[in-house]
This record gives C-alpha cells, structure tokens and sequence, in this order.
C-alpha cells in the first residue's frame, strides 16, 4: 500500500506540474490570441494611414490587403481558439482527476483504494493533458503582411504627364507585297524612348490614292505590335489596293495616325459559273461537287416556284432538255459525260494564279482553262480550244496532261493541292505543286481568244482558292521553264 501511496504521489505531483504548464500555455495562448488582434488593429491603422496618402485608383488594391490581413487574423485565430479549447478540455480533465486522486487518498479499505489507484493510473495513462503540444501552432506576428509605400510614393510625387508620341511615318520603299502577304514597315519622326507598342491599321479598296470616306471598308487593326514592321500573311487580294496607318501608343496614351499608304494588291478573283454548269454538279462559289441526282432537287426547286399558287403540278423532268429556259443561264449547259464548270472571269492579258484542292476521295477531275466557244459536249483537253491536267482515281490511277485530245502521261505524284499559272501574253500554262512549287507541266501556246478557268469532277469535289498573286517561287521559275518546252510540245498546236 504504502508503494502504491508513493506512486500516486508522483502522479500527483506530475498532474499538478502539468496543470501548471496547461495553464501557462493557456496564458501565452490568450496573449497570443490579443497580440493577434492588437497587431492586425496596427497593421490595419497603418494600412489605412498608407493607403489615404495614395489616390482612388488604389481602393481595390487596399480592399484586397485588408481582406488578406482579416483572413490572416481569422485564421490564426481560429487556429489558437481551437488549441485554447483543446487545453481547457485537458485542463478540465485533469482537475477532475486531480480531485478523484486527492480523494483516494483518504481510502482506508485496501482492496478499495487499490481499485481507485488503478482506475487513476489507467486515467492519467488516457489522460489528454500529456498528449497535447504546448506550443503555439501560430505566433501573433503580423510583419509579413505590413506595407510600406514610400518607394511608390516618391514614385507618385515624381510623375510628370507623358508626352503624346508623334505620328509615325510609313516607308513605301520598305514596304513588300508577294506570296499574298503584305510586310508594312515604319519609322518614328522623333527618337521616343516611351513607346511601348504600335498600333497598325488597314482595309481593302478599289480606290487609288488616299482612303475615302463614302462607301469604304472598315478598318482592321493589329494591336500590340513591338517592332517597326509587321507582316500580314494569308491575305486574300479580292481588291486592287490597300490602305494602311499606323500609330505609336506609351504606356498612357496613343498618338496621331500616320498618312495613310496605299499599296497595290490586284490579283485575279472568279468564282464558278453556275449558270453554265453540268447538271450533274453542285455549284457554290468556289467550291463544286458532283451530284449524282443530277440536278433533279434543284429542278424541282425552280418548277415548284413556277407553280407556286398555280394549283397545276409540275410536269415530270424526262431529259435535260426539258429543264425550264430561266435555269439555262447565258449559256446551254455542258451536258453528256462533259462534267465540266468553267469560271466567271474571262482572262485576256496578264499572268494569274489560282491553286485547286480536290476531295480525297475524289475518283476523277480534271483543272485547267478553255476558250468561251468551249461546245456543250466538249470535254477539257480533248478539244482544241482546251487545256488541261487530268486525275484518274477510277479503275487505275493516270496522271496526265491533255490538249487537242492527246495524252502526256506524268511521272510525277499528284499533290494534295494545284496550283494554275496562267501568261496569257507570253502564252503559257503552268501546274505546279502548290505547296512545294513544283513545277508538274507546261503549256506553250498562242491564245488568241480570251480564256475561262476550266475544271472537271466525277465522283468527288474541288474547292479553288482566288484571290491569290503568283508566287515568288513560281515567278522565280519562269525564266527556266520557258526554256523547257520537249516535254510539252506533242500536245502544243501551233495557233488556236
């Protein structure tokens, strides 16, 4: 009895130490916790004091610091109201237990008081008092979230209004039209060390000369430019010229424009003609596709808008002759197996440049040009008046040239795109692979009709791209492919 005495005691005596440790803490704890509140007051004063000496524009900036400084607060307050909970729990606890053990002590009957003893020790073993962390898990200081403005004040006091940067001046001899890209290149009046970024402005026109006012595009702009020159690329020439200005931005305001600049973008734009078209070809714009129905959903189309209240039903298509005159165009139709459509813009001087996609799945097409007396039946590149490369998919796979009906078989592969070059003055027709400028096959010939784009489709689509200038690489070629003319010349007649 008198061990078990002595080993209370010393529980005792550690419960009473760890009471007074539980208590110390719970003390730091509380100062803490007021430490934290005093500080966050201070820093907020002091945020306050910094933030009235700045203008309005920075109200947000303080709103999101004092937000920042509360969360922080409420977070380190949190956090020691959870560990002040915690040790008052211990506390509580153990001053229960405490009591429990002084009372034991008082027990006279053995059996009885080695009972308690034992049920005090499992206690103190459970006892949450020895398992807590006396330490604070957060401290009460705030510095990492004090501000300090007087750099930015000094700032602020040294401010000065910006200068409004001159206009800059464009240089047309600087300036590259080629490859559909237009690279506009710039120089500033005055040396300005503010500039910050450049600001190019331009639209299409018809027009020569300065932009007009009435019936103009509007302009486009290429904001955040940090150089003096900038490319447009992938340009669609659809007009004759462009305009262009440009302006120089610091980091408050943006200068004058510039005098504006026209550059010549002139190139050859056509569409299909629908109008002429087979019956068997769905036609829009730039793009055909061969339409098995042949034409009869767009027959009905028009004979129903005859009839329309008319109460009588259309009579039944028996044969494209029968097909209403208003859908026949200026033209008759190309007809028979002449699956042929042919462009909207005849071609009577110049060079020119178009480039042709087919579909993958495409089984037969044929891309080139004709004269307008191009007969209904006529097949491209099996006339005199036509001249062509011709795909065969269908059966077996042919890649060839075609003129006057004859055949120039090409051992070369079939790009995914062609491109068309047309010199109706120096009478030469040119395929090329439009993506490397492979030169496919040439045609050497005096035209002396204006001609027509001219294309073929069976089983499958083409899409054209207009618009477009000759390339570089193919002007570049010139020189040398007018000096191949072997290859082509079983297919060349002399005049036409």
């Amino acid at each position: 009895m008198d061990s078990q005495k002595e080993a209370l005691q010393r529980i005792i005596s550690t419960l009473a130490n760890k009471n007074d440790e539980i208590q110390n803490f719970i003390d730091t704890l509380n100062h803490t916790l007021k430490g934290v509140q005093e500080n966050s007051s201070n820093i907020l004063s002091e945020l306050d004091e910094e933030f009235d000496s700045l203008y309005s524009i920075l109200d947000e900036v303080k709103e999101n610091m004092v937000i920042s400084i509360k969360q922080e607060q409420a977070r380190k307050s949190q956090e020691l109201q959870s560990q002040l909970s915690q040790c008052n729990n211990a506390l509580e606890n153990s001053e229960e237990l405490l009591e429990f053990a002084t009372r034991s002590l008082d027990i006279k009957e053995p059996e009885e008081f080695s009972k308690a003893a034992r049920q005090i020790k499992d206690r103190v073993t459970m006892a949450s008092a020895f398992r807590l962390s006396l330490k604070p898990k957060v401290s009460d200081n705030m510095t990492h979230l004090m501000v300090d403005f007087s750099q930015e004040r000094q700032m602020l006091q040294t401010l000065k209004f910006l200068p409004v940067p001159k206009a800059p001046e464009i240089d047309p001899v600087e300036c590259l039209v080629a490859d559909n890209a237009v690279t506009v290149a710039w120089r500033m009046t005055e040396e300005d060390n503010k500039i910050d970024h450049f600001i190019l402005e331009y639209r299409k026109t018809n027009f020569d000369g300065l932009p007009r006012v009435k019936d103009e595009r509007c302009w486009e702009m290429i904001d955040n430019i940090k150089g003096t020159e900038y490319t447009l690329s992938g340009l669609k020439f659809d007009s004759k010229y462009m305009n262009f200005r440009v302006r120089a931005c610091n980091k408050a305001v943006a200068g004058e424009y510039s005098d504006p600049v026209t550059l010549e973008t002139k190139a050859l734009n056509f569409s299909l003609d629908n109008s002429s078209s087979h019956l068997n070809l769905k036609v829009e714009d730039t793009c055909v596709e061969w339409d098995p129905t042949g034409g009869k959903g767009q027959e009905s189309k028009v004979k129903g808008k005859e009839n329309k209240g008319s109460g009588t039903p259309s009579p039944k298509r028996t044969s494209i002759g029968s097909r209403p005159p208003a859908v026949r165009g200026s033209r008759d139709r190309f007809t028979g197996e002449s699956y042929t459509v042919l462009g909207d813009t005849a071609i009577e001087s110049g060079q020119h440049y178009w480039e042709v996609k087919a579909q993958k799945d495409c089984k037969s097409y044929s891309v080139g040009i004709a004269y307008k007396t191009l007969g209904k039946f006529d097949q491209l590149g099996k006339t005199n008046t036509s001249w062509c490369i011709h795909v065969n998919n269908w059966l077996q796979n042919t890649f060839a040239a075609k003129h006057n009906n004859k055949v120039k078989v090409l051992d070369v592969t079939v790009p995914e795109k062609i491109g068309v070059f047309c010199d109706f003055d120096g009478g030469q027709l040119s395929f090329y692979d439009a993506n490397s400028k492979q030169l496919l096959y040439s045609f050497k010939t005096k035209f002396t009709q204006p001609v027509l784009p001219g294309f073929m489709v069976w089983c499958g689509g083409l899409s054209l791209s207009t618009g477009m200038q000759v390339p570089s690489a193919v002007r570049t070629l010139q020189k040398s492919e007018n000096g191949m003319t072997g290859s082509a010349s079983s297919l060349n007649n002399v005049t036409q």
